[in-house]
């Protein structure tokens, strides 16, 4: 019940933090949503980094990686708005949008997260 707990808290952290992000971030006139897509790569980073440190010696407790990554850091990435953004993209024949905001949403996305193990490995 602890875990769940944990998972919980962080959770709710997470989705605040998102949605202060995309409220600040996704009205901008060109349309792009910058609030989803930095929230999903900064989301990405710091899940490499929390991870990257519990692999590293055992920095962290199974509790804090389940706070941080699971809890944290899956309220503040979104899959979901990611493929609603998509929609709405292809539904209006933004082509040239959908196709940039998937791409570097996936490209920078996977780099984010090798980039926080790697830091963990070669910085801490």
């Amino acid at each position: 019940m602890k875990q769940a707990l944990l998972v919980f808290i962080g959770g709710g952290f997470g989705s605040v933090a998102r949605f202060l992000l995309g409220k600040a971030l996704n009205n901008s006139g060109d349309g792009i949503p910058y609030g989803t897509f930095l929230a999903n790569i900064l989301g990405s980073l710091f899940i490499g980094l929390i991870l990257g440190l519990a692999l590293k010696h055992e920095a962290l407790t199974q509790n804090h990686t389940l706070l941080l990554a699971t809890g944290f850091c899956g309220g503040f990435t979104t899959f979901s708005t990611f493929a609603y953004e998509n929609h709405v993209f292809l539904k209006s024949g933004d082509f040239m949008s959908f196709a940039v905001y998937t791409i570097a949403s996936f490209i920078v996305g996977f780099l984010a997260v090798f980039a926080g193990i790697y830091a963990v490995r070669f910085f801490v």
